[in-house]
């Protein structure tokens, strides 16, 4: 495949401006090499490892690639400063953090040596965190699977707006997983991709079986945003969900949903495959998935279907 150079590619010193997802239950040292090596940039999903887990996830990525990766610290979750010294510790290249506020670590790991990418969901947090130093943003759409933005601003309306306020490159997220979805994505002012639902179906991601399966088996309307008042995640429709739904409808208190949501919920569902009592975390891009593959393959198909698309950008080819 064709080699390709922009700021994207550059910063993070890969062969192409795709960056894969560090999604919980699902991005492991095996997925995140196995992307690293294809040419793009894996991310090791912190936020469902115990410190000493994330500490081993790091060293055998490692001993799998040599190729840049990194790891995605979500700052709402317990440990942080714990992975956040691990991270520092092991001089992990990259890290991308998400959902809370970039400026209490990004000079912390900048000053360690790290490249820093905040993901957001509006230009406003875009901004703030390009004062905050980061080297990049993430603009993710209301499309994307698991943690999403309160607005609802859809990838079509936020990369433009996005990009058009911050001068650091953007990573366009949410709803993409084919080469023509990138290409779209760049014209519209982002230089690369980060994509999250494409690889959960992926041979090497840590995703049970049989969420892969109903990843691949999903059509449109089979998700949907929930949540909101506790953290807005995107749902595959369930028997969770449903649940869900009913006590959003009878005005349940976040409190109560809390408590619904219980402990391991998300475990259970994407690593241990319970596709009822579960919560299955996915993107609306979902219903273009159709099977299961390597994800040297995934690159690749990206790549050469965004190439074959910029060379021929109208009409079935």
């Amino acid at each position: 495949m064709k080699s390709f150079s922009n700021r994207i590619t550059r910063l993070f010193n890969i062969q192409y401006p795709i960056v894969q997802a560090g999604m919980v239950w699902a991005s492991g040292w095996r997925l995140a090499s196995a992307v690293s090596n294809a040419g793009g940039l894996g991310l090791i999903g912190s936020g469902s490892m115990y410190p000493e887990v994330l500490r081993e996830h790091i060293r055998k990525c490692k001993s799998a690639t040599s190729n840049p990766f990194g790891v995605n610290i979500p700052l709402l979750y317990p440990d942080i400063d714990t992975h956040m010294q691990i991270v520092m510790e092991e001089k992990v290249p990259v890290v991308f953090t998400s959902a809370g506020n970039p400026a209490t670590w990004t000079q912390v790991l900048k000053n360690a040596g790290t490249i820093v990418v905040h993901v957001v969901s509006s230009s406003r947090f875009a901004i703030k965190a390009e004062q905050s130093g980061c080297d990049a943003v993430v603009a993710e759409g209301f499309e994307a699977g698991g943690h999403n933005g309160r607005e609802e601003t859809t990838s079509m309306v936020l990369i433009p707006a996005v990009s058009a306020a911050v001068t650091i490159p953007v990573l366009a997220a949410g709803g993409i997983a084919t080469g023509r979805q990138m290409l779209a994505a760049m014209v519209l002012g982002a230089e690369g991709v980060q994509i999250g639902s494409r690889f959960v179906a992926s041979r090497e991601a840590s995703s049970h079986l049989h969420f892969k399966n109903a990843v691949a088996a999903a059509t449109e309307g089979d998700t949907m945003l929930s949540l909101k008042k506790v953290v807005p995640v995107r749902l595959m429709k369930n028997h969770f969900y449903k649940l869900v739904e009913e006590a959003e409808h009878r005005g349940a208190s976040k409190a109560d949903l809390v408590e619904l949501l219980g402990k391991g919920r998300a475990k259970r569902g994407m690593f241990e495959g319970d596709l009822e009592e579960g919560e299955l975390e996915i993107g609306q891009v979902a219903s273009l998935i159709n099977d299961i593959l390597p994800a040297a393959q995934i690159v690749e198909n990206i790549w050469e279907e965004f190439d074959e698309r910029l060379a021929h950008p109208v009409g079935n080819i």
